[in-house]
């Protein structure tokens, strides 16, 4: 019962303070991270990972495409030999 008032405690306070702000605050706010988000530095930083994730992705799509049909035809047998099916060998 205590951390419910405390979070809708914190949930007024930040409430209030965030009227109290504004508009013109929240603006000011979101100036200055938009203009961190389109620093060059981070704008390069970003691509760089970007790039990095897809080649990864790239590389390993195969491994987890085998690993997913490996699990499901497991899968499969399991439930066919569940259901008293003698397992199809086409799988």
């Amino acid at each position: 019962m205590q951390g419910r008032i405390l979070f809708v405690t914190g949930a007024a306070v930040g409430y209030v303070l965030g009227a109290r702000a504004g508009r013109r605050r929240y603006d000011q706010i979101k100036s200055a991270a938009d203009r961190v988000w389109n620093d060059r530095n981070v704008q390069k930083s970003v691509n760089d990972v970007v790039g990095t994730v897809q080649g990864f992705v790239k590389d390993k799509a195969p491994e987890v495409q085998d690993a997913v049909v490996g699990q499901a035809k497991k899968v499969v047998s399991k439930v066919k030999k569940s259901d008293g099916d003698e397992p199809s060998p086409s799988i």
